[in-house]
C-alpha cells in the first residue's frame, strides 16, 4: 500500500512522486511505500495550515476541546487496529503497543483537550498606579513538530495536541521508519472533525521533509524529539532565525541501586527499565549501579532473570522483546558489543544477533549484560538506544553521584533506595531533568518532561507544552 501526505484534510501523492520503502522489522520484508516529500510539499502543507489559522486560532476553548476529545474516542475505538499497526512498523510486541503507545496517545488528545480549558493567564493590579497589567497567551501561528521512531504515535500526538489546543495550525513530519500510525491518524482527525489545514503531515526524510520544516522562514517554533545531534543541527538553523525551539534529546541514565532498596520490586522494574520497548526508550536505565554490598547477589539474579526474557515475533503473547526497528539500527547497537569487548567488557549475557524461526530476516538481537570496570568507557557514554546495558558496583553516595552525572545527558535518573535523607541529597544533586525513586516511567501528564545538558532544551507536559505553543502578550491599562 502507499501511505500518503495529510494536507489541507486530503491525502496526496508526493508532489514529485518519489516514494520511500517502509520495512517491516519482523521479517525485514518492505510492506509499504511512504512520500519522500519535497519543500514544496511543505510549502503546501504551510499553506494549508496558514489558512486555517484565522478561523482555528479563533474557535472556542470549548469546540477546540470538543475536537481533541472526539480524536481521544477514536483513538481507543481504533485501538486493536492502531496497536497492529504499531507493531508492524516499529517491531515491538503488539501487547505492549496496546497497554502503553495507543492508550497513552488517546490519553494525550484527552489531556490537553481538557488542560486547554484550564489554563489560565494573569493579571495584576498596579496598587497606587491606577492601573492593571494582564497577560494574553495567544498561539503562535504555524508551528513544526518532528518526532521520532521508538514511541511513534506516542510522541507524534505528544507533540500535535498541545500545539492545536493552544490555537496553533501544525505542519507535522513522522520518522520515516515508522510512519504508519501518523498516517492513520490523519483519518481518524478526518472523521473527528478537525477543520481542514489544522493539522497537515508531510512523510519524508528529515533531510529533506524536516528541513524545509525547520528552515522555513514562517514556522516560528520548531518542536523536535530525536538524536542529540539532529537537534543540534536543528539549533543551528532555527536559533538565528528566532525561532522558539523544544529539543528533547539523548539520554544516558543511570539506574542507582543502594543496598537498602525493597530487592524484588527493585530487580523487576530494573528489567523493564533495562529492556522495555527493545531499550529504546531515552529515558531506559542503561547504566546500572549497584552498591558493592549487593552487587554480586544482583549480577547472579539479573543475569537469570534476563536469560528467560523471550525474544520474539511482535505477534506473540509471550514475547517481552520484539525486534529492534531497523537493520541499519540493528548493526549500530551490535557494534557497541565489539566496542565494549575491545574496551574490557565483560559480556555476562547475551551480545548477538537472533534468529527467530519463520522471521529469519528480522532484526532480533537478545537482551545483553555487559560488565563494565570504569564509567569512562564509551558504552557507558555514549547512547546506544538498544536493549543493552551495563552494571558496576560502587561503594559510596558520593561516588556514584560522581559517576552518574560525568556523561554529556541529562535527561532521566533512577533511585532506589528507601533512606529518605539519602533520596532527598541525591534528587537534588542528580544533574537529570526527571529523577525516578522507588520506581521507573511513573509519569503524570501535568508535569514538565525534559532534560539538562546535552539531552535538550525546554520542557514538555502539562503547562509548559501549552505555555511553549503561546506567545505572552502584557497589556497595561491605565484607568
Amino acid at each position: 500500500m502507499n501511505i500518503q501526505n495529510y494536507i489541507n484534510g486530503n491525502f496526496h501523492n508526493p508532489i514529485q512522486d518519489d516514494w520511500l520503502d517502509n520495512y517491516n522489522p519482523s521479517n525485514g520484508e518492505v510492506y509499504s511505500q511512504i512520500p519522500n516529500s519535497s519543500s514544496e510539499d511543505v510549502e503546501n502543507a504551510y499553506i494549508a495550515a496558514k489558512s486555517a489559522f484565522p478561523s482555528w486560532s479563533q474557535t472556542t476553548l470549548d469546540e477546540r476541546s470538543r475536537i481533541m476529545l472526539k480524536i481521544s474516542e477514536l483513538i481507543e475505538a481504533n485501538l486493536d487496529r492502531l496497536a497492529e499497526a504499531e507493531s508492524k512498523d516499529n517491531g515491538k510486541p503488539i501487547w505492549l503497543a496496546k497497554a502503553v503507545d495507543i492508550p497513552r496517545a488517546s490519553s494525550n488528545f484527552r489531556f490537553f483537550g481538557n488542560a486547554i480549558t484550564q489554563f489560565a493567564s494573569e493579571s495584576h493590579e498596579s496598587v497606587g498606579q491606577q492601573a492593571i497589567n494582564y497577560t494574553l497567551r495567544q498561539p503562535i501561528g504555524v508551528v513544526g513538530c518532528i518526532s521520532p521512531w521508538n514511541l511513534p504515535l506516542y510522541l507524534f500526538t505528544w507533540k500535535i495536541a498541545p500545539a492545536i489546543a493552544a490555537g496553533n495550525c501544525v505542519v507535522a513530519k513522522p520518522s520515516e521508519v515508522t510512519p504508519m500510525t501518523a498516517f492513520l491518524l490523519s483519518e481518524i482527525c478526518n472523521e473527528a472533525g478537525l477543520p481542514k489545514g489544522v493539522l497537515n503531515i508531510v512523510h519524508g526524510l528529515g533531510t529533506t521533509a524536516g528541513q524545509a520544516i525547520i528552515e522555513h522562514p514562517d514556522i516560528k517554533a520548531i518542536s523536535f524529539t530525536g538524536g542529540t545531534a539532529t537537534g543540534a543541527h536543528i539549533a543551528k538553523v532555527a536559533a538565528p532565525m528566532f525561532k522558539k525551539l523544544s529539543l528533547e534529546l539523548g539520554g544516558k541514565n543511570p539506574n542507582i541501586i543502594f543496598d537498602d532498596c525493597d530487592y524484588e520490586d527493585m530487580l523487576i522494574t530494573t528489567i523493564r527499565s533495562s529492556f522495555g520497548n527493545q531499550g529504546q526508550i531515552c529515558l531506559c536505565g542503561s547504566r546500572i549501579f549497584v552498591q558493592d554490598t549487593i552487587y554480586e547477589q544482583f549480577k547472579k539474579d539479573f543475569v537469570n532473570v534476563v536469560s528467560k526474557q523471550k525474544v520474539g515475533h511482535p505477534s506473540a503473547p509471550d514475547t517481552k522483546i520484539g525486534a529492534l526497528v531497523s537493520k541499519p539500527h540493528l548493526e549500530k547497537v551490535l557494534s557497541y558489543v565489539d566496542i565494549a569487548k575491545a574496551e574490557g567488557g565483560k559480556v555476562l549475557y547475551g551480545g548477538k544477533q537472533i534468529k527467530v524461526e519463520g522471521y529469519e530476516n528480522g532484526y532480533y538481537m537478545e537482551p545483553t549484560i555487559i560488565e563494565v570496570q570504569t564509567d569512562e568507557c564509551r558504552v557507558n557514554q555514549e547512547e546506544i538506544f538498544g536493549p543493552v546495558v551495563t552494571i558496576m558496583p560502587f561503594t559510596t553516595e558520593d561516588e556514584v553521584l560522581q559517576i552518574a552525572n560525568k556523561v554529556k545527558y541529562g535527561l532521566s535518573a533512577t533511585l532506589w533506595t528507601n533512606d529518605l535523607k539519602r533520596t532527598m541529597r541525591m534528587t537534588n544533586q542528580l544533574q537529570a531533568g526527571m529523577v525516578w525513586v522507588n520506581t521507573w516511567l511513573m509519569r503524570d501528564l501535568r508535569t514538565p518532561f525534559g532534560g539538562v545538558k546535552d539531552s535538550g532544551v525546554g520542557r514538555e507536559g502539562g503547562f509548559e507544552a501549552l505555555r511553549f505553543f503561546t506567545e505572552a502578550k502584557n497589556v497595561c491599562i491605565k484607568y
